[in-house]
């Protein structure tokens, strides 16, 4: 079951609390240890930069867990917006927060809550893309993918047009067939003599039927 993320910078700015209202005697600023470094230089440690090293720290904590998917609700980056009203409100209002030390813990909670805001826009807007990603898939794996027809083979217009052209110019150069008139009959006149051998009656004498011709 999940459960609402604990804002963890409320942790320094308790300790800075604790220490103000708990110890009045104790000062941020005087140091507590000194490091002798590599070079050979003394690094005084005083308590507000431990505070603020444990802030800078757990608001690194803050933005792992934030940019995992569904880490952070609505109520986690309200409970950072509240300890930031929080610890801006204590900066403002009272003395003994106006100092350098709780303003820069007061901006790493402004830095948390702005953070955590950023991170769950763009995982939103990241599903959605997914979302949009898979629908489009599921789309173009139901949809029935046609082949093109394959393209009607081109008639053979030029073999039928060379055709006809021939059949028009036989039908053109064929010469027309001619009548001739026929031959008048005069009244009274002639008749029209007909050539045929041993039919053609010679000097008004028929030939005999009885005998052959010899």
């Amino acid at each position: 079951m999940p459960m609402v993320g604990f804002p963890l910078l409320l942790i320094p700015i308790a300790i800075y609390n604790m220490i103000v209202f708990l110890m009045p005697g104790v000062t941020m600023v005087e140091p507590i240890a000194k490091l002798t470094l590599m070079s050979g230089a003394e690094w005084p440690l005083t308590l507000s930069d431990m505070l603020l090293a444990l802030a800078i720290v757990l608001l690194m904590f803050e933005v792992i867990k934030g940019a995992r998917p569904g880490a952070k609700y609505l109520t986690d980056h309200l409970l950072s917006l509240i300890v930031f009203g929080a610890a801006a409100a204590e900066f403002v209002q009272w003395s003994r927060f106006g100092n350098s030390t709780f303003f820069l813990l007061a901006l790493l909670a402004l830095v948390d809550f702005l953070s955590g805001i950023a991170l769950r826009t763009r995982r939103g807007k990241m599903a959605a893309d997914a979302g949009a990603g898979h629908r489009n898939m599921a789309q173009t794996a139901t949809e029935p993918q046609f082949e093109p027809a394959p393209a009607p083979a081109p008639a053979a217009a030029p073999a039928v047009q060379a055709a006809a052209s021939v059949a028009e110019a036989v039908l053109l150069d064929r010469p027309e067939p001619k009548f001739m008139p026929a031959a008048e009959v005069t009244p009274g006149g002639p008749s029209p003599q007909v050539f045929s051998p041993g039919l053609q009656p010679v000097d008004g004498f028929l030939p005999s039927t009885d005998s052959p011709p010899r």
